[in-house]
């Protein structure tokens, strides 16, 4: 399914989204502490991600304005043992010119429903803190704060806290 707003689509990312996926990805790594990778990575490297996800039967969605990607979310599985395969981790990343205009809960919208689809129970969201926004993008959808690991992360020269935010999809 696919959902659009008067600029925007929401649909699968495909393989040619790579570089598009990996240049806002690349921001983040490069000027924010939001993601712990601290090194900018190829467009085939995403490829590849994005063929991880998908041999574990999950989603990987961008959203399009004017041909253009202009931000991505996906699910991951949350942990490798078997007890755990209806636990998806989900992220969500938009182009820096992108915020604020909605995509972010677009994207969401679309990939949380796309889970329940697929009989995914409950669906987790990693912070890094403090982020405003990204935490009420989470409570925007019912996701509660459930965890909140103190200086688990390094990047800048300065520790970091992550909080998790968790909600149950099929409840």
């Amino acid at each position: 399914m696919t959902h659009s707003n008067p600029t925007a689509q929401i649909r699968p990312a495909t393989d040619r989204d790579s570089h598009a996926i990996a240049a806002i990805y690349n921001h983040y790594i490069e000027k924010t502490v939001v993601t712990f990778e601290e090194t900018p990575i190829e467009g085939a490297e995403i490829g590849a991600r994005i063929a991880k996800v998908r041999s574990c039967n999950l989603p990987w969605l961008v959203a399009e304005e004017d041909g253009q990607v202009s931000g991505y979310a996906y699910a991951s599985p949350w942990h490798p043992r078997a007890a755990y395969r209806r636990t998806a981790e989900v992220s969500v990343y938009l182009a820096p010119d992108a915020t604020g205009r909605g995509l972010g809960s677009l994207l969401y919208q679309e990939l949380l429903q796309t889970l329940r689809a697929k009989n995914v129970h409950v669906a987790i969201g990693g912070v890094t803190l403090p982020n405003p926004a990204s935490e009420a993008l989470h409570q925007k959808f019912g996701m509660q704060k459930v965890a909140h690991y103190r200086e688990v992360g390094r990047k800048f020269g300065k520790w970091l806290d992550v909080g998790y935010w968790q909600t149950i999809l099929d409840a």
